[in-house]
Order: structure tokens, then C-alpha cells, then sequence
């Protein structure tokens, strides 16, 4: 059974804005951001344009009570003001209740193209990616004193993990990353490489030569 919408999901996110002088609604406003981003629209400028070029029709549509849809200074303005924490729990559960979400997790961090302004270093994101619905579930920034593994550690904490297979580079083979996954109800698939030669050498221990395996076919 298919969950909640889009946009219904979008109307539980709190409103950064003093209800005095409200003017468009702030599902509307997102709802016009996911299908004009969707339609290939990538800055600010292209969305307000977007909602101004298809005029009242996808306004009423997506629940605007006025004709014309916000300019770029107002998306601005609510798009700074607003709970991330809750907008990507939104799309999570939105995700989550979709039929093709699939029983895997990939996660992995980038640093964001285009984010490096001089000598101040670009934004690095990990992310937690659903192959099956081709959706992020999930993503952290990732701090200059930090690394990728403590941010997985807060990461997984808010992953539907029950059921999930978690998959992931060497980065991330640790006891506390492999138990909170478990403890999540998921199994994990992780890379050993020469670098952590113990932890290879009891792998390969485990595997090869072990009475409780099945011969290999001739």
C-alpha cells in the first residue's frame, strides 16, 4: 500500500514565517520547487520563472491562492528560513512509502560540484542512496574536523534500517558502524582492503577452510 503524497508530506513541514503577512502557502512554494527542479530548473531564478511561464493553471494546481507564483527574493527568503531537519524528513518518509523502495542501501560521500568558493573548501555531503526507488534517503554534511564514518554514525540513526542491506567503501569497516546497523535490524556489505590487514586475515580465516561451508562443485 503506497503512502502518503508528495505533497501531503510537504504540508507537515513547519513554516518558518510569521503568519502575519503570509502570502503564498508553504506547501505550494515547495511543490512548485520539486516539479520545477524535475523539470530540469537548477537555481532560484529558473523556479520563479518556471511558476511565472506556466501561469494559473499550475498555480490553483499545486495550491497557490493567487494567480502569480513567489519571485526569486521570496523564494530566497523561505528557502534560508527553512527546518532542513524536517524537509528531508518529508522526502524520507515519502521515499520510504513508495513501492520501489527496495531492500538496499548505498552510502557514500561527495564533496558538491561547484561548492568551492577560493580557499574556502567545498561542502562535502554523504548521502544514503536507494537504488530501487533511485532516491536519497538520506544526507549529512560532512565537517572539515570530522570524517565520513562519524557522520554514517548519525546517519544511520535516522535510516529505515529493519530488512536493508547496507553497502558501503573500506571507509566505513567499523565495529560501531557494522553494530549500528545491526542493532537497526539491517545486514551490511562492506570492502576490506590490504590497508587493514588483521581485519582481512580473519575474514579470510573465517571463510577458507571451514567444515560449515558446502564443498565447492567440481
Amino acid at each position: 500500500m503506497a503512502g502518503p503524497s508528495l505533497i501531503e508530506l510537504l504540508a507537515t513541514i513547519p513554516d518558518p514565517r510569521k503568519p502575519r503577512g503570509r502570502i503564498h502557502p508553504l506547501a505550494a512554494v515547495l511543490s512548485l520547487a520539486v516539479v520545477a527542479m524535475l523539470a530540469g530548473m537548477k537555481s532560484l531564478e529558473a523556479i520563479a520563472q518556471f511558476g511565472r511561464d506556466h501561469g494559473a493553471g499550475l498555480a490553483h494546481a499545486l495550491g497557490f491562492r493567487r494567480k502569480k507564483t513567489p519571485a526569486k527574493s521570496t523564494l530566497s527568503e523561505i528557502f534560508r528560513a527553512l527546518d532542513r531537519d524536517a524537509f528531508e524528513a518529508a522526502l524520507r518518509a515519502w521515499v520510504q512509502g513508495r513501492p520501489a523502495a527496495g531492500g538496499a542501501i548505498a552510502i557514500d560521500g561527495k564533496a558538491l560540484r561547484g561548492s568551492r568558493d577560493g580557499d574556502i573548501p567545498g561542502v562535502h555531503l554523504l548521502a544514503a542512496f536507494a537504488p530501487g526507488s533511485a532516491a536519497v534517503l538520506g544526507q549529512l554534511g560532512v565537517a572539515a574536523k570530522t570524517n565520513e564514518h562519524k557522520a554514517a554514525l548519525r546517519l544511520l540513526g535516522v535510516l529505515p534500517l529493519q530488512g536493508k542491506v547496507v553497502s558501503g567503501d573500506a571507509m566505513f569497516t567499523h565495529r560501531d558502524f557494522a553494530r549500528a546497523v545491526r542493532d537497526g535490524g539491517g545486514d551490511y556489505l562492506l570492502f576490506a582492503k590490504d590497508n587493514q590487514p588483521e581485519l582481512k586475515a580473519q575474514i579470510e580465516a573465517a571463510l577458507h577452510g571451514d567444515a560449515a561451508f558446502s564443498p565447492l562443485p567440481a
